[in-house]
């Protein structure tokens, strides 16, 4: 169990995260508190806080995800394999039992395959793929978006829009690289269709079992891999034809297996790491009011 003020950091495939025990840690977590954590110069750096909260009946365990400009995601999948791993190595949940967790998503579980020396392997159910614009939520006409074009400054490209429990935009025909990621990734963000902004993803299909990513990340930007969005491109892409239902998902940070069920269900199977155990300094938590 964590101490006051404690928390660990860890990350799947790049992706980082802070986890803190909100009955513990002492301190709120308000946007400005989770910016000034989540800074890599001023403050611990991440790309995002993990506070773990009392779970409603039902559940082994509940989470609240926090990205690093201060809003809340509802569901995140390399957060919720780091969130299992963090309770099944700190005491909070028992190891050789499926963890059923709350998540603002909607409900996701996990297991644990295999310990290594240097991480953990860990299977996780991340709930069903949603087409319906009004899911997301997605502005105008109602019914889905699947493979239309969607203007993006004096540009269009090939979008197909979908929920996981959180919004995503898969684009198939950008041009695949980092800059161009980077480029449209926030106009497609904060476009006009997505009043709750939306993460974004840019795909490019190597064969039926393996698609490649690159991810913009709602609330965090640039980001070396993402579980929901890799459940996303994967259900885009088997929606499209493109893809059998298990697919490798390839992103700069590493692989996930994503898995896309005759219902649309989702299920993930990655690794997550522990990077270290720290406690907030005096003048941190001084600077944090």
């Amino acid at each position: 169990m964590l101490a006051r003020h404690q928390l660990v950091r860890s990350h799947g495939l790049g992706n980082d995260y802070l986890v803190v025990d909100g009955n513990t840690f002492g301190i709120e977590l308000t946007p400005a508190r989770i910016r000034q954590i989540c800074d890599r110069h001023s403050g611990v750096g991440s790309d995002g806080i993990l506070e773990k909260v009392p779970a409603p009946e039902g559940f082994g365990a509940a989470v609240r995800i926090y990205n690093p400009d201060g809003s809340e995601a509802e569901k995140s999948g390399n957060g919720v394999r780091i969130f299992a791993k963090f309770c099944f190595d700190h005491g909070y949940a028992p190891v050789d039992r499926r963890l059923t967790i709350h998540t603002l998503g909607g409900p996701v579980s996990a297991v644990l395959l295999e310990r290594k020396a240097d991480r953990s392997v860990l299977r996780v159910s991340m709930g069903h793929v949603s087409f319906r614009q009004a899911d997301l939520p997605m502005a105008g006409d109602e019914g889905e978006w699947i493979a239309r074009s969607l203007p993006v400054g004096d540009e269009h490209f090939t979008a197909t829009c979908l929920s996981v429990g959180n919004p995503h935009c898969v684009i198939f025909d950008a041009p695949f690289d980092e800059a161009t990621a980077k480029r449209i990734g926030p106009l497609v963000e904060n476009h006009a269709r997505f009043p709750r902004r939306t993460n974004v993803q840019l795909v490019r299909v190597v064969d039926r079992g393996t698609v490649e990513a690159l991810i913009w990340e709602r609330g965090a930007g640039w980001t070396q891999s993402s579980g929901s969005s890799s459940c996303a491109v994967a259900a885009a892409c088997v929606r499209a034809g493109l893809v059998d239902r298990h697919v490798k998902v390839i992103m700069p940070g590493g692989t996930l297996e994503v898995t896309v069920g005759d219902d649309w269900s989702l299920e993930q199977v990655g690794f997550a790491q522990e990077i270290a155990e720290a406690v907030l300094s005096a003048d941190l938590v001084a600077a944090l009011g």
